[in-house]
């Protein structure tokens, strides 16, 4: 089972319950789901038992577990547990890495909605990132929200920083806050995030065209890469969590983790000196580029260009 699994089937435990009476209220067209923060229990957990409380008339404590019971013999999830006033928590059964391979090299176009007209640039980019993630996970416009306008002048900013290092300022700070620029923005290294994150992007990419030169392409496969292996894991989990809160920054902050991994995992994909390459080499180049075809998909839910060379 896979995270974006569990919400799907944290949904299906609480209409089963209201459809049998245990519960009442009204049904949750989406559960947010989450890691668990660090010291909390089991790998990922949801407050959907707040969520659903009033409406059914019961405490969180209570309707946690209802639901803990109902999903504690669904194949894929190890351990469920009840913590604090209601929180449900998840151990899962571990997923194959071909296996997230082949959920992430499966990309899905998205048409931009239309966005309500602003004279102010970064409400656009803002407005206009939260509808793309909107459409990516299938769910309608939220509630209105606030976002604070841009302290300097936007012709100076855009002129000075680029159109894509203003989105990334932009959508990378809370809506509610203000964002800063800085010369960062404009360094090709390590020390500017957007930039990273590009760069993985691209590494993936040369990393495809260097193995055909080497006469091999990506399989799917076994690979020994947790860190890189969780960043893919929880992208599906990301997204929804960026729609349900309308975070974009949420997303950001998520390609610059996997990026981040990527980059420390580039160095085992191909063959080194007279190394021939083999079934582990297949399994690590395809891992590479379903990592880079997420990235790439996030920067376009960002509305940032995500160039194949750098």
């Amino acid at each position: 089972m896979t995270p974006a699994d569990l919400s799907r089937c944290l949904v299906s435990a609480v209409r089963r319950a209201v459809e049998d009476g245990e519960l009442g209220g009204v049904v949750p067209a989406r559960v947010v789901v989450e890691r668990t923060r660090p010291g909390g229990v089991g790998e990922y957990a949801t407050p959907v038992a707040f969520q659903i409380a009033k409406g059914a008339g019961r405490r969180p404590a209570e309707v946690a577990e209802v639901l803990a019971r109902r999903l504690g013999g669904v194949a894929g999830i190890e351990r469920v547990e009840v913590t604090g006033a209601g929180f449900l928590n998840f151990s899962l059964s571990s997923v194959s890495a071909a296996q997230l391979v082949r959920d992430a090299r499966r990309a899905v176009a998205i048409e931009v909605p239309d966005v309500r007209p602003s004279r102010e640039p970064r409400e656009r980019l803002v407005r206009a990132a939260v509808a793309r993630i909107e459409a990516a996970q299938e769910v309608g416009p939220g509630p209105e929200f606030v976002v604070a306008p841009v302290a300097r002048r936007d012709g100076d900013v855009l002129a000075r920083y680029g159109a894509d290092a203003v989105a990334w300022a932009v959508l990378t700070t809370p809506a509610r806050e203000t964002p800063e620029f800085s010369d960062a923005l404009l360094v090709q290294g390590e020390g500017n995030e957007l930039f990273r994150v590009r760069y993985a992007h691209a590494r993936a990419h040369a990393l495809v065209r260097n193995a055909e030169q080497l006469g091999f392409r990506p399989e799917p496969g076994d690979v020994d890469a947790p860190r890189l292996l969780r960043a893919l894991a929880d992208h599906p989990l990301v997204l929804e969590a960026a729609a349900h809160h309308r975070a974009p920054e949420r997303l950001a902050r998520h390609l610059v983790e996997l990026a981040d991994a990527l980059l420390d995992f580039q160095y085992r994909v191909l063959p080194q000196g007279d190394e021939k390459p083999s079934a582990a080499h297949r399994a690590r180049l395809a891992l590479a580029e379903a990592a880079g075809t997420v990235l790439a998909g996030g920067l376009a839910l960002l509305g940032i260009d995500a160039p194949t060379r750098l």
